[in-house]
């Protein structure tokens, strides 16, 4: 879905991430995409990925590009800009990345995802010990502050002396994991 534009140019100016996401704001103004990620690195690679929930179109992802090029041109040309040399990458978010939206949770919804919590663990010898703990399960609500996910636990069973596998619906805010994804299996 991607394909990174070298456009070639003589010196090195760096691009202002408020000036391009100003440029994709506007482009995505009035569409059901949502930008996800702008990055832009010292060496000005831009990444631009958006999403939305019924999936990304390439056609789109190449039309966002073509007018970003435009645009940049456009400012060089005017004198607004310094000549500039960069790549420009724009495509759908990463199946594999974290989420980082509530869109991308909303689209996700019925699907499997893995949740990473860094549980604290306090004890007598390690006061402030930290443990990740994976989560995997549906993730079958979201709302404005919360997501819940069903997973699957062994859990103790009064009158039973093994634990015994139960669904167990887990909250949790959308800031206390250290990462939400997609369980890709195969």
């Amino acid at each position: 879905m991607r394909g990174p534009e070298k456009v070639p140019s003589r010196s090195k100016y760096m691009v202002e991430r408020k000036q391009i996401e100003e440029m994709v704001n506007a482009f995505l103004r009035g569409t059901d995409y949502q930008l996800v990620t702008l990055e832009i690195s010292s060496s000005n690679d831009i990444l631009i990925e958006v999403d939305r929930l019924a999936g990304v179109d390439v056609d789109f992802c190449a039309e966002l590009n073509r007018v970003i090029v435009e645009r940049i041109k456009s400012k060089v040309e005017s004198g607004e800009w310094q000549d500039i040399d960069y790549s420009l990458e724009v495509g759908s978010v990463s199946l594999t990345a974290p989420f980082k939206t509530r869109l991308q949770f909303e689209k996700n919804l019925g699907h499997e995802v893995e949740v990473l919590i860094v549980e604290s663990q306090k004890s007598k010898d390690r006061p402030s010990d930290s443990k990740p703990v994976k989560y995997r399960g549906l993730l079958v609500s979201v709302d404005e502050d919360t997501f819940s996910v069903d997973c699957e636990e062994k859990v103790p069973v009064e009158g039973k002396k093994r634990k015994q596998t139960r669904i167990v619906t887990r909250t949790w805010r959308y800031d206390e994991p250290k990462y939400v994804k997609y369980d890709l299996k195969f």
